[in-house]
């Protein structure tokens, strides 16, 4: 019996590593995707003859130009609290807690 419960939680955290492994593979994506981007778009300009130097810089900060980093990145963040197992309202523990203060009020 001791030695299933050690497999169980050896699984466990075999997977668990893995999530966690998965998710800086894809932060260290978004990170060198978006830079490319960047960077790409900056010298795509240049050979279109379009002025760069010139450009205001708050025209940067258009939709187009925010729309992969934003709505990739929110999707980075999900991957993080899925991956971490992260809960910010209602856990585990708050279920635990919740339960523990129901019994103590009501004397179950």
């Amino acid at each position: 019996m001791d030695n299933h419960e050690d497999l169980k939680a050896y699984e466990k955290a075999k997977k668990r590593v893995k999530n966690e492994k998965d998710f800086f593979g894809h932060l260290v994506t978004y990170i060198v995707i978006n830079i490319a981007i960047f960077f790409f778009k900056q010298k795509i300009l240049m050979l279109i003859d379009v002025d760069v130097k010139d450009k205001d810089f708050l025209s940067w900060w258009s939709f187009g130009n925010l729309a992969t980093p934003v709505f990739w990145g929110i999707g980075l963040f999900f991957h993080w609290l899925w991956a971490f197992q992260k809960s910010f309202i209602f856990n585990k523990k708050w279920e635990e807690r919740k339960t523990k203060e129901f019994m103590d009020k009501e004397d179950y």
